[in-house]
């Protein structure tokens, strides 16, 4: 009969501690992963809910009371001392701790800041009046009060009960008038402004070609008098859209009865959250989360939406695809079908392995040393001479930031598809050039489909490293604010020499160089979520390509 010693010994020797530790390895990172994901998108989502509004009188010890009203984002425990030592009229008897609340009170122009502290037990008759009123600006952040009356150009349209329906129509009018301003500044005048550009460029290149006669500036005389006449009649139409966008204004009160005027032309939307059931809020939920991923941003990127972040990085990812696939699996088929295998290639390939390990942002050192100042410096001097001294391609642009990135990524790609040439057995290659099939031949129709799914496994792993990545593109080409978009109607209309926003670098800037810390805080984490769900979303293309492909070429393995 076994020993408990023997049967542990027994036990070990069996394997299966190994097998019990690699799984629970697995299921801790599956369940970090998860929590990690969980974390950002409850803090994330939940800043777009249409939560209740609450009016409170506050009356701090020793000073008059004040009522204040709105919504409840954080509360926590603090010890007595520690308000003390704020300055704040504590009694010391008591329980040794206080609730201290965070409010969102907006009102900005009245308070000076967004967000409150208050200590809870100095709040008293708190309720959610039905009536109470949360406008939504397009600068001075949100307002909380009463809606008092509705005006037309200074003349009263609407009070008391048939204010609120009166707002509502007038927002959906302001709403749509908004577009129709932003489709005629950034598409119709937009491409007036890039036509001028151009003219102005083009009468350049002849001055200093030497070409500027009588004859080519009378057609360039020509062609401006029709630029700026189709300016005249857009400014004339702006001009009238304008007026009609500022017409109306509204009357509002605060809660401690202070009145004032606002041009609904500043309004985003009105809405009463206390009356608001769960339908309602549904519905402004999904509308606000498509305005975060469909609108672009204001108020210091602490409002609206982040459609220009993800469109460049949606942009710059796929460019860099395009370049760094070529290159890594060019420089993988020389390494391993045609160069030497030696002394120098063992070098290469070690080269290539550690400048996988290499930090991101000495990549980026080197992009705006080579790129923008040695090459994009040169490309001016050659082609673009009319635009200097402002450069063209001698600064910081989706090119460059693409290029860099594919360049940080271009190891791994080697690496993947070396691997994948490297197990496409000798008897295929042998077979082909036994039929006849020169080696150039062999190599594209038998070798590199079967070792496609590698390189698609290279350019996953590519894709996931370089469409996080920051620190390199703040050097060459990502900036804080750029909302027009690089890919427009204009030629030649991709304009790789524009600067482009990127999820990553919103997340850096929101999260640390915004001033409005508390009202930037939800939108790293709902940028996060965002970010997280595109790398997803192009990784799991990339293996559904690249799964597609195991399947077709499965056959030549047998």
């Amino acid at each position: 009969m076994k020993t408990k010693e023997q049967n542990l010994k027994s036990w070990f020797k069996s394997g299966a501690p190994w097998v019990w530790m690699t799984g629970g390895g697995v299921a801790i990172a599956v369940i970090m992963t998860l929590g990690l994901l969980a974390v950002i998108a409850t803090r994330g989502l939940a800043h777009f809910w249409p939560a209740d509004v609450i009016e409170s009188t506050y009356q701090v010890p020793g000073e008059s009371p004040r009522v204040l009203a709105g919504e409840l984002v954080q509360s926590e425990e603090v010890p007595r001392a520690r308000l003390k030592a704020a300055g704040l009229p504590v009694d010391t008897e008591g329980g040794e701790f206080m609730t201290r609340q965070l409010l969102k009170v907006g009102n900005r122009e009245v308070f000076g800041a967004d967000f409150s502290w208050v200590v809870a037990e100095w709040l008293s008759g708190s309720h959610t009046p039905a009536n109470l009123l949360v406008m939504e600006r397009r600068e001075w952040g949100n307002f909380y009060g009463y809606l008092v009356n509705v005006k037309q150009g200074g003349q009263l349209v609407a009070e008391g009960d048939g204010a609120w329906a009166e707002l509502q129509q007038r927002l959906a009018r302001i709403d749509e008038l908004h577009g129709q301003i932003t489709r005629l500044e950034k598409k119709d005048i937009g491409r007036i402004n890039h036509g001028l550009e151009a003219l102005r460029l083009k009468t350049r290149r002849l001055e200093l070609e030497d070409r500027l006669d009588a004859a080519a500036q009378a057609d360039l005389d020509a062609e401006r008098a029709q630029w700026d006449a189709e300016y005249k009649v857009l400014e004339a139409q702006l001009i009238e859209l304008n007026t009609a966008f500022n017409r109306d204004s509204v009357t509002v009160k605060t809660v401690d009865g202070r009145e004032l005027e606002i041009s609904l032309g500043k309004v985003v939307r009105a809405y009463q959250p206390n009356a608001m059931g769960t339908l309602d809020k549904l519905g402004f939920y999904f509308a606000k989360v498509w305005e975060f991923v469909s609108d672009d941003p204001r108020e210091a990127n602490t409002e609206g939406g982040i459609f220009p972040a993800i469109f460049g990085t949606v942009m710059m990812t796929l460019i860099m695809a395009v370049i760094v696939t070529p290159v890594g699996v060019l420089a993988a088929i020389y390494l391993r079908e045609y160069a030497k295998q030696g002394a120098l290639t063992r070098i290469i390939r070690i080269a290539v392995n550690n400048l996988a390990g290499v930090p991101s942002i000495v990549y980026g050192v080197f992009g705006l040393g080579f790129f923008v100042y040695v090459l994009g410096g040169s490309i001016d001097s050659l082609f673009f001479a009319e635009a200097a001294p402002a450069p063209t391609f001698g600064t910081p642009g989706l090119m460059w930031a693409s290029l860099t990135l594919a360049i940080l990524a271009v190891p791994v790609v080697i690496v993947a598809t070396e691997e994948g040439l490297a197990r496409v057995p000798r008897a295929l290659r042998e077979g082909s050039l036994a039929l006849g099939a020169t080696k150039a031949e062999t190599l594209w129709k038998v070798v590199l489909p079967m070792a496609s799914p590698a390189m698609m496994t290279g350019l996953i792993l590519a894709v996931a490293r370089a469409a996080g990545e920051v620190a390199p593109l703040m050097l060459v080409g990502v900036v804080k604010l750029a909302p027009a978009l690089p890919l427009d109607g204009n030629y030649p209309y991709l304009h790789l020499d524009q600067k482009i926003m990127h999820l990553g670098f919103h997340i850096y800037d929101v999260g640390f160089q915004s001033p409005n810390v508390e009202a930037a805080r939800p939108l790293v984490y709902a940028t996060a979520l965002l970010l997280v769900l595109v790398i997803a979303l192009l990784n799991l293309s990339a293996v559904y390509i690249r799964n597609h492909l195991r399947e077709k070429y499965k056959a030549l393995d047998h």
